[in-house]
């Protein structure tokens, strides 16, 4: 047994670390591990984190008047109700 994977998902904020010094509160610390575990999931479920974060920020905003959150299952990184442009070509 071993953690190979969880190594490699952390080594890219482990190489970044000396640019997040300017994160200096609790606040940016706690929204910065949000981002990051956000991220790292899209990327553990093949899409594009880029194109998931600009899809979300687009998808959020236009249910905010909504009393009913059930959409936002269908923005995990795991629905199969998300857009092909996000998800990554998986070469066979």
């Amino acid at each position: 047994m071993d953690n190979n994977a969880s190594e490699h998902a952390i080594r890219g904020f482990c190489i970044g670390k000396k640019n997040w010094e300017m994160i200096d509160t609790i606040k940016g610390a706690t929204s910065s591990a949000i981002i990051y575990s956000i991220a790292e999931t899209a990327k553990a479920n093949n899409l594009k984190p880029y194109e998931y974060f600009e899809y979300l920020l687009t998808e959020i905003p236009a249910h905010m008047d909504d009393t009913d959150r059930s959409f936002l299952e269908d923005l995990l990184p795991w629905s199969p109700k998300l857009p092909e442009y996000i998800r990554k070509q998986i070469d066979r």
